[in-house]
């Protein structure tokens, strides 16, 4: 399984959601492949998943992958919550 953590740069928060979702992901017993990037590269990707804010996911509307909101990149409460009703 591939998941995108998205942000507006790709930069910043995006690879703390990224590191917060493996965490998750690892305490959950799911293996995947996730990487962060920026919402306009994220347009050109496949994934199963992509995972970002409610703001930037009208950015993608449209695409084809499941897109996961996460209001709080901090929050791994919120995250594990998004991902179980997602993906588990």
């Amino acid at each position: 399984m591939k998941i995108l953590c998205v942000c507006g740069l790709g930069q910043g928060t995006s690879l703390i959601l990224r590191i917060n979702v493996e965490n998750v992901l690892r305490q959950m017993g799911i293996d995947a492949d996730v990487e962060n990037t920026d919402v306009s590269s994220a347009s050109a990707e496949r994934p199963d998943f992509i995972i970002t804010s409610n703001e930037l996911s009208q950015s993608l509307a449209g695409h084809s992958s499941k897109i996961i909101i996460v209001n709080n990149y901090f929050d791994t409460n919120e995250i594990k919550t998004a991902l179980e009703a997602n993906i588990v």
